[in-house]
């Protein structure tokens, strides 16, 4: 069985792949508890993405009997990048197409991956990724309300925003949800007028508050990041 680790801006996520099957996936709110668990198991072959703890620290503490990969956007990728900054490019972003390239290959596809930013991300039916956009995630917009000035609260997001709010917390629960849903359904449409027949997926952490919300068909994956990076582990060591 082979291993996938994401180490995202607030969690270490996980994934256990026998080929392309995820068989279990774990969540660590600390680096301990990941340390832990991987001190504790051994597996084939292991991939570690990471925005933030260090990747190669983390590959210390994994036993396998192949290989130990960090990624990073200048290493051998199943996908072509048309990018002009390859090393600012974020491995987050990488997975995301990579595992939009598992579900649907052949498809042009427009990830939407929804955290502590909202990243769109556009792979070609050739398997070429185009770039996309980067928007601030929502609580990151709520959050610089009250940070930026000094009477607005800090308050959470909700499913269902009204439209007309009745008071301080409601009028900023409106512009942030009902802002980031047109915003998304924006998007997409500019996309669908280039691309007419592309795929939408939708993931990340908050992708629970607008899979309902959007006009178009989409596709929700919970687990894409995971599985993308499973498809680049794959690459690595079966071809």
């Amino acid at each position: 069985m082979n291993l996938v680790i994401d180490s995202g801006n607030t969690r270490f996520k996980i994934g256990v792949f026998e080929g392309a099957s995820l068989i279990q996936k774990y969540s660590f709110s600390e680096s301990e508890l990941l340390r832990n668990f991987l001190t504790k198991n051994s597996f084939s072959h292991v991939l570690v993405s990471s925005v933030s703890y260090g990747a190669n620290e983390i590959l210390t503490w994994t036993q396998c009997s192949g290989k130990k990969i960090v990624l990073d956007a200048t290493m051998s990728l199943p996908v072509t990048l048309n990018y002009a900054t390859p090393g600012t490019l974020g491995v987050d972003r990488i997975a995301a197409v990579c595992g939009a390239l598992e579900l649907y290959p052949g498809h042009d596809c427009l990830v939407i991956d929804i955290g502590t930013c909202i990243n769109y991300e556009f792979l070609s039916r050739d398997k070429i990724y185009m770039g996309g956009s980067i928007s601030p995630g929502v609580m990151m917009r709520f959050e610089a309300m009250h940070t930026l000035t000094s009477k607005l609260p800090l308050v959470k997001p909700i499913y269902e925003p009204t439209l007309i709010g009745i008071s301080t917390e409601l009028c900023m629960q409106s512009g942030v949800m009902n802002g980031a849903i047109e915003e998304i359904n924006g998007i997409i449409n500019r996309y669908i007028e280039l691309f007419p027949a592309m795929k939408v997926i939708l993931c990340g952490g908050d992708s629970t508050f607008f899979e309902n919300k959007l006009k178009h068909s989409i596709f929700v994956a919970p687990e894409l990041v995971l599985s993308g990076l499973n498809r680049i582990l794959r690459y690595h060591v079966e071809f």
